[in-house]
């Protein structure tokens, strides 16, 4: 497998005693499918963020698709954009807005300021939102306004709007935490998909612990700003959940059987 994102003793410092992110050091192969779980607070929407200079790093470095992102110009850092589709919590429509429309702002980044000003998408662009809106199960809210959908709905538009980009990775920063159980196995599901029929690399910050087990192949827990668990779910104990979580252990909400079931399951394949 091919690495595509790289980070490289990477912090994130706000002012002179905030640290959000303290040497952070991992590395996504491409097609994978990684959660990053932790409390409110542990840094990983900075994380998500530095990747695509949402969020400039203070120090470190991030490799993405064999660019050097912190030391790119402003054109670099348009391009390396189109190539990161961002999907986010309160999906950041515009609410005016026709879905299609909405959509096809994803290709923003392949176009002049006048251009995207006028909105000027051509006929392959226009076919391949319908088409990736009947992936997304959206056909017949195509020429909605986007204010007539409901959250889960909004959802999968951000997501198609992601994918016209035709990404290498979808960054998405707690894209379920407004829905309700149904709405976020849709867009759960539509994820995997997308990592394993489309290829495309998937990093996702997630609050729900059994979510993150059963989708993902790899789990990042991050505390305080610093990875404390890089690895399987199937590999992944009680106790470094507590470890991940601590004192914001008792607020969540923790399908112990999934854990069990993990290692249930990491031991049958040891065997």
């Amino acid at each position: 497998m091919t690495t595509l994102l790289e980070f490289k003793n990477v912090s994130k410092q706000y002012g002179s005693d905030t640290v959000a992110l303290a040497d952070v050091n991992f590395s996504v192969q491409e097609g994978e499918f990684v959660s990053v779980i932790g409390p409110s607070g542990a840094g990983k929407s900075t994380l998500l963020r530095c990747i695509n200079r949402m969020i400039q790093a203070s120090d470190g470095e991030i490799q993405f698709d064999g660019d050097n992102v912190l030391s790119l110009n402003k054109k670099g850092l348009r391009q390396l954009r189109t190539k990161i589709g961002m999907v986010f919590q309160h999906y950041n429509l515009v609410n005016r807005l026709s879905v299609i429309e909405n959509v096809l702002h994803g290709r923003l980044g392949y176009k002049s300021t006048l251009a995207g000003a006028l909105g000027l998408y051509n006929n392959e662009e226009k076919n391949q939102a319908v088409e990736l809106l009947g992936t997304l199960g959206l056909d017949e809210q195509i020429y909605k306004r986007s204010d007539q959908l409901s959250g889960g709905q909004k959802q999968r538009v951000g997501i198609a709007r992601a994918l016209i980009q035709n990404p290498k990775m979808l960054l998405c920063d707690e894209p379920i935490a407004s829905l309700d159980p149904n709405a976020s196995k849709t867009i759960m599901d539509h994820l995997r998909n997308i990592s394993t029929n489309m290829g495309i690399t998937v990093l996702v910050n997630l609050h729900q612990v059994d979510v993150a087990l059963k989708y993902s192949d790899r789990i990042i827990g991050v505390s305080k700003g610093r990875i404390v668990y890089d690895g399987s779910p199937k590999e992944i104990t009680m106790e470094q959940i507590h470890e991940i979580y601590g004192s914001q252990m008792g607020e969540l909400i923790i399908d112990v059987e999934e854990v069990g079931k993990a290692g249930e399951n990491n031991a049958k394949n040891a065997v």
